[in-house]
């Protein structure tokens, strides 16, 4: 009589039922770490706030200039200079760089100071022609971004042709609309710049509703803030 091996059916199957519920246990922890700085990346997303016109300061009294700094008349001839808020919330954290001193002269439209990030530059040209009659010192991160129009200044000037280089301000109830037109081509050229330069979009622009993220130069390469310099802020 030939010989039979009893094999246990429900054991066999025990063993597979083992085999996959210890795959499972190793491959949840596995994407839990592999799903986790997607989660992480939507949940912080979805945090940060957008780039709005609602959220820009706008001030009366200011002269607006179309390369985003502004300027305001002082007693005597003098004018206050700096960065205007929509310019402000594009870069993020930044420093500023004076590179004019007391008693210097200044042209409008030449280089008198430069932002500052990593090794990232922009040049600012200042609005006005005039002689500098002050140089503010005390700038800061957090000055520029709670109080840009009033201790955020840079330069006090001395002007020489005030009416005339402030004849193409933006001002008072213009501000509003020209802060949401720029937003609009702030979008324009970072979808032709990101798709120039072969980079993805994503966090940098979009939010729900298609908002700009705050601060979208915040984390761009030189190229980009060369080509911002050259395409946006210099038109």
């Amino acid at each position: 009589m030939d010989e039979y091996s009893y094999i246990n059916i429900f054991d066999t199957k025990g063993i597979e039922y083992l085999v996959i519920i210890a795959f499972l246990v190793l491959l949840i922890p596995f994407w839990r770490a592999l799903n986790k700085p997607i989660k992480a990346r939507a949940i912080a997303m979805s945090t940060l706030q957008a780039l709005t016109a609602n959220i820009l300061k706008i001030k009366q009294g200011i002269f607006y200039n179309p390369n985003h700094t502004w300027a305001r008349p002082e007693y005597g001839g003098y004018a206050n200079v700096g960065l205007d808020d929509l310019l402000l919330h594009i870069v993020g954290p930044v420093n500023i760089k004076t590179l004019k001193m007391s008693g210097d002269r200044v042209v409008k439209g030449e280089q008198f100071a430069q932002i500052e990030s990593a090794e990232r530059v922009l040049k600012i040209k200042s609005p006005l022609t005039g002689k500098i009659e002050r140089v503010n010192t005390l700038l800061d991160k957090e000055t520029l971004s709670n109080d840009p129009y009033g201790k955020g200044w840079m330069y006090k000037i001395k002007t020489e042709k005030w009416a005339e280089e402030t004849n193409s301000s933006i001002q008072d109830n213009e501000v509003a609309i020209w802060f949401k037109n720029e937003l609009l081509r702030l979008k324009d050229f970072l979808a032709t710049s990101l798709n120039k330069n072969a980079l993805e979009p994503a966090a940098v622009i979009l939010q729900e509703g298609g908002e700009l993220a705050d601060n979208p130069l915040s984390e761009m390469s030189a190229e980009i803030w060369y080509d911002f310099q050259e395409n946006f802020l210099n038109n």
